[in-house]
């Protein structure tokens, strides 16, 4: 009998429970469904991504992944009776849109009398399970992250030795939709599929891991592990990569684990706090005055704020559908703090580009900048956009990579260019930076009397 494995942010072979319980019970039909809601609501870059790690995957597969367009509460159950199948596999969904789809899909599935069958989770240890002594959630990232570890994670899940592969054919708007998506001008992404996860994260363990720590604060290095985008979707799953670290040791093992630990709390966070996704965690700000999104927010999109660091990592992100997380920050800073814009204006610009867009980290992260989330440091933290710039680019290399414009100024003088006669091309500061950072602590200081 076929038992069918419904795909979504689990696109990989290795460590991979539900398909290992699928090949344990028959022959395994692959399936991925594309939701036309989900499809139109990103970018080309987060279009391209899947579909080339899609791609991948059904290579992986001897071409056995089975393709379908539409409402996965409708396509499963018709895909079910086309096959006989009585089971559909799942990775269990955390985020709050997944569980409903979930629920739904689980509701019309028993109503054509096949059975739903979750196994793991996109997470080392399920959100929901590290608690306090009391029994309620953790709401600051370190406690969280000593009961995490005290916790643990199970072994990473076997390849199935005896997979054996059930067919049904993909439907053709399936296949137009992702030669759509691979077509035109597209960003510069990284290899797909799980051999190029696989590789990329060797490669990290043995160079920039061990070789310098402080390498990934310089967005100008190739110093950070750039696992998030497949992380996102499941390409490699995070229990793997700590299984691997358990074979390392020194201060830089113990900062990337925490780093794991981040994406695992903000699940965490996001599970107990389902509001969160667009609403701000802490209400202590709920009354603060922010300006309603301007030309100053389409400059900030477009890269074009007269602020070089602010600026590269806008571009980064439209150019290959990543930035470096230094750089997110000091954007996310300067969108809330200098424009006084609302996070989520920044979050949805941000999830619509990059690849590596998670609804719990990418905008907890921004509540984490904007002081509504778990920071235990509210809202008068401003990042000064030019002294960030000079801290962590000092030699200009990154900026002028990002913002051709600067491309004459050498140096620090890069970060500056006003102080240097400008640059042909490049727009003068949409802001007085100090001028605004008083604007946003009178603001917060308004609020908390």
């Amino acid at each position: 009998m076929t038992e069918i494995l419904w795909l979504r942010r689990d696109l990989r072979r290795a460590d991979h429970p539900a398909l290992a319980a699928a090949a344990a019970a028959g022959p395994v039909l692959p399936v991925f469904v594309v939701d036309p809601r989900l499809w139109r609501s990103v970018g080309p870059a987060r279009r391209a991504w899947v579909t080339a790690n899609l791609r991948s995957l059904d290579e992986a597969y001897d071409g056995g992944l089975c393709l379908r367009v539409g409402d996965p509460a409708e396509v499963l159950p018709r895909l079910a009776r086309e096959t006989g199948a009585e089971r559909v596999h799942l990775t269990r969904e955390t985020a709050p849109w997944g569980v409903r789809r979930d629920a739904a899909v689980a509701e019309a599935l028993s109503a054509a009398d096949v059975a739903g069958v979750p196994s793991g989770t996109p997470y080392a240890v399920d959100p929901g399970t590290v608690l306090t002594g009391s029994g309620t959630p953790y709401q600051v990232f370190s406690p969280w992250a000593r009961a995490w570890q005290q916790h643990g994670w199970p072994a990473p899940v076997a390849v199935p030795t005896d997979l054996r592969l059930a067919e049904a054919p993909s439907d053709d708007e399936a296949r137009r939709l992702l030669d759509e998506a691979l077509a035109g001008d597209l960003p510069a992404l990284a290899a797909a599929g799980e051999e190029a996860a696989t590789e990329r994260w060797r490669t990290f363990l043995d160079g920039a891991l061990a070789a310098d720590d402080e390498a990934r604060n310089v967005p100008a290095v190739d110093g950070t592990s750039r696992m998030s985008p497949y992380l996102r979707l499941g390409v490699v799953h995070p229990r793997t990569l700590l299984a691997d670290l358990a074979g390392h040791s020194g201060a830089a093992v113990q900062r990337y684990r925490l780093e794991l630990g981040w994406r695992e709390f903000y699940a965490d966070v996001l599970h107990h706090h389902p509001h969160s996704a667009w609403a701000d965690l802490k209400p202590a700000l709920a009354a603060l005055e922010y300006d309603e999104p301007g030309p100053e927010l389409a400059a900030w999109c477009e890269g074009r704020t007269g602020f070089p660091i602010v600026d590269a990592g806008m571009r980064q992100m439209l150019a290959e559908g990543w930035m470096h997380n230094r750089v997110r920050m000091i954007t996310a800073s300067f969108l809330t703090k200098d424009l006084h814009v609302w996070w989520g204006h920044g979050a949805r610009h941000f999830m619509l580009h990059l690849c590596d867009g998670d609804i719990a980290s990418n905008n907890h992260g921004w509540q984490w900048v904007a002081g509504t989330g778990t920071d235990a440091s509210p809202y008068f933290r401003v990042f000064n956009p030019v002294t960030q710039g000079l801290k962590f680019d000092p030699d200009g290399d990154y900026v002028r990579r990002w913002v051709p414009e600067l491309a004459d100024l050498p140096g620090k003088a890069a970060h500056e260019p006003w102080k240097h006669g400008g640059a042909p091309g490049y727009p003068d500061r949409i802001v007085d930076h100090a001028q605004e950072r008083a604007e946003a602590l009178r603001r917060y200081e308004a609020v908390r009397a």
